[in-house]
C-alpha cells in the first residue's frame, strides 16, 4: 500500500493493518521528514487517545492529516507504532 499527497509518497508498506477501513502504516515505512507534530488529540472509545501529525511536503501543509495511537487500548494493540492518513492523502495499492 502507498500513501501519497502533494505528488509525494508519504508512506509505503506491504504490512499495513486495516481498522475501520483505514490503512495503518508501520512508522518505519513513513517518511517522517514530512510529519510535523500537531497539538490535536481525539478520543476513540475502543482505541483510546489519538495524536496527530500535520504534513509538510514541498512547502505545502495539510493540518492534522495523519493520526496514531501512542498508547492504544488493549483492543487496538495491533496498531501500536502505526500511522493512518486522511484529508486528501490517497491510499493506493
Amino acid at each position: 500500500m502507498k500513501a501519497t499527497w502533494n505528488n509525494q509518497v508519504i508512506a509505503e508498506s506491504n504490512d499495513t493493518v486495516v481498522v475501520e477501513n483505514n490503512h495503518y502504516f508501520p512508522i518505519d515505512s513513513v517518511k517522517v521528514e514530512y510529519l510535523k507534530p500537531s497539538p490535536v488529540h481525539t478520543t476513540c472509545p475502543w482505541k483510546g487517545l489519538a495524536s496527530y501529525y500535520s504534513l509538510d511536503v514541498d512547502g505545502m501543509q495539510n493540518p492534522d492529516a495523519a493520526w496514531y495511537y501512542p498508547e492504544p487500548k488493549p483492543a487496538a494493540a495491533n496498531i501500536t507504532g502505526y500511522v493512518a492518513f486522511w484529508k486528501g492523502v490517497k491510499i493506493t495499492e
